[in-house]
């Protein structure tokens, strides 16, 4: 029987292996075939607080982990493939085994969506981006592009005007699909261009992004637009397929959570972006599963003040 069982590993799931650890609980995390969540996929991270020259996104990972394990919790690069939480105690199988728990963390996170285009992938962090907080800081004076139409699209794109020469919106459709108000202040905004009815075919460049194969969906005609970064804005998806039955989850598939922490069934708790729609931030996520690992630590405690002393 575990105690706590924590499905994830990025920077919510670790933090919360660390205070569950250091509460003497030795978490169980199941971290994934391909642990460590978004800042794997990341470059130099500049934002998160104590690292003044900032560091390289797989490096804090690995530094999370280490400290995780230092304090006694058990890592386990293995996916959880399906969840009952509908009796105790909890059940959260993977390929090989069931393990049953006292309490689990979820943070799954979610992933964001991406193009899927030539050139994408093997330029991501070196130019592609899907963060603008993250990321925008390292293009000053730089031709920006954002692709999408939404409202995160033009949040991302106004964000970007403060370091970017120039931001320009490329759209597949001839009209924005966010709200009025953020579609006014994106198409006033001075540095704001649109290319509309256009997708991108091909992220160009050999160490760095340069240019973008654009294609022009009225007239098939392909081009190429000189750009130094791409930042993509076309959503995000929530890694919440095995939970689906099992949790309340909103009509985007994330898990619904009144304050954060606590999900509609007593003991299961949730950290990071698989409930958080608006920051998305390492630090956001790592507060959210110190939370998450305070919570469970109360449950525990709270069950066991509840549990009559046996006889001898």
């Amino acid at each position: 029987m575990e105690r706590v069982v924590i499905i994830g590993s990025g920077p919510a799931g670790l933090t919360a292996a660390i205070y569950a650890a250091r509460a003497d609980l030795s978490p169980l995390v199941l971290a994934g075939g391909l642990y460590g969540g978004q800042l794997m996929l990341t470059t130099e991270v500049e934002n998160y607080p104590g690292f003044v020259d900032g560091i390289q996104g797989p490096e804090l990972m690995e530094r999370f982990r280490a400290q995780a394990e230092r304090f006694g919790a058990r890592i386990e690069n293995v996916d959880a493939v399906a969840v009952d939480f509908t009796r105790r105690p909890l059940q959260v199988s993977t390929a090989e085994r069931t393990y049953e728990t006292e309490t689990v963390i979820v943070a799954t996170g979610a992933s964001a969506r991406w193009l899927n285009v030539p050139g994408e992938e093997r330029l991501r962090g070196r130019g592609v981006s899907s963060c603008a907080t993250c990321d925008g800081a390292f293009f000053r004076d730089k031709r920006i592009a954002v692709v999408g139409g939404g409202d995160s699209a033009m949040e991302e794109a106004l964000f970007l005007t403060r370091f970017g020469s120039s931001v320009t919106v490329i759209h597949r459709r001839d009209s924005l699909r966010a709200s009025k108000i953020m579609a006014q202040r994106a198409q006033a905004h001075p540095k704001i261009s649109f290319i509309w009815n256009t997708v991108v075919e091909e992220v160009l460049g050999d160490e760095h992004v340069t240019a973008l194969r654009l294609r022009d969906l009225e007239n098939g005609r392909t081009y190429e637009a000189p750009f130094d970064a791409l930042f993509v804005a076309i959503g995000h998806d929530p890694n919440t397929a095995i939970f689906r039955g099992q949790l309340e989850l909103d009509d985007k598939g994330y898990i619904v959570s009144p304050d954060g922490v606590h999900t509609n069934v007593e003991g299961v708790f949730v950290a990071g972006d698989v409930n958080d729609t608006r920051y998305r931030q390492a630090i956001t996520a790592a507060g959210a599963g110190c939370k998450a690992a305070l919570e469970a630590e109360k449950f525990l405690e709270a069950e066991t003040a509840h549990t009559p002393a046996m006889l001898s």
